[in-house]
């Protein structure tokens, strides 16, 4: 089966490259987020290319990525993917990881309580789940919402408001989109605890590009939020 992002791969590490500054911005979110993880077992759900995690220091990441052009990236940048499937499908070693990780992956994942709880029975007593992604509620949220729902980004409701360089339709249109409030409930509802929330790209979309933008506490601003809870 073509997954969702078969033959967008090069697409996707040259949005990032292009907009430089909001990459920065996501990626001080992430590591932020994970802390230092020298030692212990992570797993990327939904790796991509591997952009994000080949710039994590003291990184032994293992990944899962469906995409069989995005996977081949992110094994040459050192990534150990471990299934080409998506987690669904995936098979995962009960009580293996300190550490799993959606880096913007929930965001293509309709139902959210089966995989999560598939990543809870595969985390150690104490590992953490992370959640990081584009809010539903957030400016970037309703831009995307918009743009899937009259199928481009060239549109009038969309005229003046747009960043530089969007994030390429294609993938847009592949998105859903979860509010954070969604992703909490659902996780307090599998056991989860101990919560904590980091957001970043605070500016309109139209600006985020233009700075790095420092990691700030909570989740109710960001345009990019993290959500980090415990087994």
């Amino acid at each position: 089966m073509k997954q969702k992002f078969d033959g967008y791969a090069a697409q996707y590490d040259s949005w990032f490259m292009e907009n430089e500054n909001l990459f920065n911005s996501e990626l001080l979110l992430l590591k932020k987020a994970l802390g230092d993880i020298t030692g212990k077992r992570v797993l990327s759900v939904g790796c991509g290319s591997g952009l994000f995690e080949s710039m994590i220091e003291n990184k032994n990441i293992e990944g899962i990525e469906p995409s069989q052009d995005m996977a081949a990236i992110a094994e040459k940048r050192g990534i150990n993917v471990i299934a080409y499937s998506t987690i669904e499908e995936a098979e995962l070693e009960d009580e293996a990881y300190d550490v799993i990780y959606f880096n913007g992956s929930s965001s293509y994942i309709t139902d959210l309580s089966p995989v999560y709880e598939k990543c809870r029975k595969a985390l150690k007593k104490g590992g953490r789940i992370i959640l990081l992604d584009v809010p539903k509620e957030s400016a970037f949220g309703f831009m995307y919402l918009l743009a899937k729902a009259v199928g481009t980004f060239d549109h009038p409701y969309l005229n003046g408001i747009m960043p530089a360089a969007p994030y390429p339709i294609e993938l847009v249109n592949s998105g859903v989109w979860h509010s954070t409030e969604d992703k909490i409930q659902v996780l307090k509802e599998l056991g989860f605890h101990d919560f904590r929330f980091y957001q970043t790209l605070l500016q309109n979309p139209m600006y985020t590009n233009n700075t790095v933008e420092e990691v700030v506490e909570g989740y109710t601003s960001g345009g990019y939020v993290s959500i980090i809870a415990e087994k």
